[in-house]
């Protein structure tokens, strides 16, 4: 991989999440500030989040978006299937917003980004794939790529079965060829588990010096 590097970041988590404080880390309950009210109710809370920490990152709507998530809007993807399993159908409005590229769509209706869009998701190996597919922008040319992560709330079908921080999250990250300090990587043996955005929060913040993936470990260069 080039030595692609973080130009900026932005996070956030509740505000009644009181394990972090960060200038960087935004904690509000109420997200979303940068979509008008009738798009703002068509996401859950990480996706309101996500959208406002795009908006921050990428104002002039310049580059390719990328965003991560392992579950997605799992809570409305449960609903409809409880909802099939009963023999009533999935509303077309509900199924349209609970696929993985509907954050990116609202937030590029709501902010005429007319670049990229990529949406990913990879069973706990998001945190590389965000990584790599963000290098192949560069390396075709992108000044910068700007990727975010997220976890929204969890069903209490799914927990326990499945690695989750046990709270909405989502972090965004700009990533240049020229700016800021490189993301260097090394090889894992694959047993360190899988990162989800809060871990990538606590790396960025200066918590952790390292955020293992399932195939990379990470760390920032010091400059």
């Amino acid at each position: 991989m080039q030595q692609i590097r973080l130009g900026d970041w932005l996070g956030w988590c509740p505000d009644n999440i009181d394990r972090l404080q960060h200038p960087q880390l935004l904690t509000t309950d109420k997200p979303g500030q940068s979509l008008p009210a009738m798009l703002r109710r068509r996401l859950d809370i990480s996706g309101r989040a996500v959208c406002d920490l795009l908006a921050r990152l990428d104002p002039d709507a310049r580059y390719p978006l990328i965003h991560a998530s392992r579950h997605g809007d799992a809570s409305r993807t449960l609903d409809m299937l409880k909802g099939l399993v009963n023999q009533e159908p999935p509303s077309p409005t509900r199924f349209s917003m609970s696929v993985h590229n509907a954050t990116l769509g609202v937030h590029s209706i709501a902010n005429d980004h007319h670049r990229p869009l990529q949406a990913l998701s990879a069973s706990g190996n998001e945190l590389e794939a965000m990584f790599w597919e963000a290098a192949g922008y560069l390396a075709q040319g992108q000044s910068s790529v700007v990727v975010a992560f997220s976890e929204g709330e969890l069903p209490e079908d799914y927990v326990g079965h499945t690695t989750h921080p046990g709270f909405p999250c989502a972090i965004a990250m700009r990533l240049t060829l020229n700016q800021g300090p490189c993301l260097m990587n090394s090889n894992t043996d694959g047993s360190e588990g899988a990162p989800h955005p809060f871990d990538v929060i606590r790396w960025l913040s200066g918590s952790t010096t390292t955020l293992a993936g399932r195939q990379q470990q990470w760390r920032l260069e010091q400059l």
